[in-house]
């Protein structure tokens, strides 16, 4: 018994966003105690009542659980956050945002002020962990500040441990992970993060030096991106060829040093990784003195995604002057609220420059959408969005639009006019009940 409570960490989580109160939530439901603190007052106290900040699948009942065990926290402070009840943290995840600047470069000065914040506050051997996507050789400039700001002299290591979570499935993807990257330093750090997953049965836990860990999110998530503009530029040849790019993806797909995982064709990708990271990566690749040309392709190829659609109901309507279009979903992918780097942000604004006036709906992000768009009507339910519409263009593939009694749509709509940015209906079957209907690279 002694042996097993020894396997517990004292954890402390900065940053209560989507990675942090994630990460916080499961590392209490692996059965660690952990605090999450943010410095957002308003944040704070939602989460002592019970009411969850963002929507994440699962994430309300595993927040709930484990605060009712004790297991979870909730604070302002970081000093409170270093020392909770008696518990000194032994590791410390910073999981705080890190913006793009307009150069493509992230932001990294509140990681410079939470690291000075730790310095001040250590009592004993502490593990910084950098969780939130940074630039590689962050981590260095993290140790230096610690350093400076560490009057006492106190012993610590600082590791890199980057997430892969997927919004709308976050929880499951921190429990049963593909692999667990640690980056560290000493053999310290690895032992105490060892004890952080080792409840995490049959995880696959990848320990690399700090730089390298860094880089793997990074490389991962651009890689990721590039295969999304691939199938995307390849769609944009099946609409010349006639071929069908459901029927590529799947024979690509096939080939087990491909896999058919992110070969949907569509609008783009959007959300705050894979914009971000891709704009981080290339920055960091030209300050290092390499072009690398292909990450500014694939952002292009992304961004002229976004216009297909547009280009296209376009195409059915002629002039968008004063025409009414549809939006079917806002947030950036189903099962989130994320409004962030959403490709709905892009398109309603293009449709409102040429003229369009735009009707908007969203079964989760309408609230979050509200403050990234403007100039919209936001509708209350899809049926209420399509009234009246020259165009429905479906941005994001909730389950609920599929679900859609799609006669009624068509009894609703000025003219039965389809764009389907993500290849969610059927061809035959909308073109059977008369819709003029247009899809990514099908025929």
């Amino acid at each position: 018994m002694k042996k097993n409570q020894n396997e517990k960490v004292n954890i402390c989580v900065i940053g209560a966003g989507y990675v942090g109160l994630v990460s916080g939530a499961c590392f209490a439901e692996l059965g660690h105690h952990v605090i999450c603190v943010d410095n957002d007052p308003g944040k704070i106290a939602m989460l002592e009542k019970g009411i969850m900040p963002i929507y994440e699948d699962d994430l309300e009942r595993v927040v709930k659980k484990n605060v009712k065990a004790g297991r979870l926290h909730f604070s302002n402070f970081i000093k409170e956050g270093m020392l909770h009840q008696g518990r000194r943290a032994e590791a410390i995840f910073i999981a705080v945002g890190t913006p793009p600047r307009d150069d493509g470069s992230a932001d990294l000065s509140t990681i410079e002020k939470v690291s000075e914040e730790i310095a001040k506050n250590m009592a004993g051997y502490t593990v910084i962990v950098e969780k939130s996507t940074v630039p590689v050789e962050t981590c260095d400039w993290i140790s230096k500040t610690v350093k400076r700001h560490n009057k006492k002299g106190i012993p610590f290591d600082v590791a890199s441990n980057p997430e892969f979570l997927r919004e709308g499935t976050a929880v499951w993807d921190f429990l049963k992970p593909d692999r667990v990257v640690a980056g560290v330093s000493s053999k310290e750090a690895e032992a105490v993060l060892k004890r952080v997953y080792r409840p995490m049965k049959g995880a696959k836990v990848l320990f690399t030096s700090v730089k390298s860990a860094e880089l793997i999110k990074h490389a991962s998530n651009s890689f990721l991106a590039a295969k999304i503009s691939f199938i995307n530029a390849v769609a944009n040849i099946c609409e010349k060829t006639g071929a069908d790019i459901e029927d590529v993806a799947k024979g690509m797909g096939l080939d087990k040093r491909i896999g058919s995982s992110f070969l949907k064709a569509g609008i783009g990708f959007g959300g705050f990784c894979f914009p971000k990271d891709l704009e981080a990566f290339y920055w960091l690749s030209r300050r290092k003195g390499y072009d690398f040309e292909l990450l500014k392709t694939v952002k292009d190829i992304n961004e002229g995604q976004k216009m297909w659609l547009v280009k296209k109901a376009e195409d059915e309507l002629w002039n968008l002057e004063g025409k009414t279009v549809a939006m079917l979903g806002l947030a950036f992918k189903p099962e989130t609220d994320d409004m962030r780097f959403a490709p709905s942000i892009d398109i309603a604004r293009e449709f409102l420059k040429r003229g369009a006036k735009v009707r908007g709906y969203d079964p989760i992000s309408q609230e979050n959408a509200k403050r990234a768009i403007k100039g919209i009507y936001f509708a209350g339910d899809p049926y209420d969005c399509v009234k009246g519409a020259d165009c429905i263009c479906l941005v994001t593939e909730w389950k609920e639009f599929a679900a859609l009694d799609m006669k009624k749509v068509l009894a609703a709509v000025k003219h039965p006019i389809l764009i389907d940015g993500r290849n969610l209906f059927d061809p035959a079957k909308m073109r059977e009940l008369g819709w003029t209907y247009t899809s990514v690279g099908r025929p």
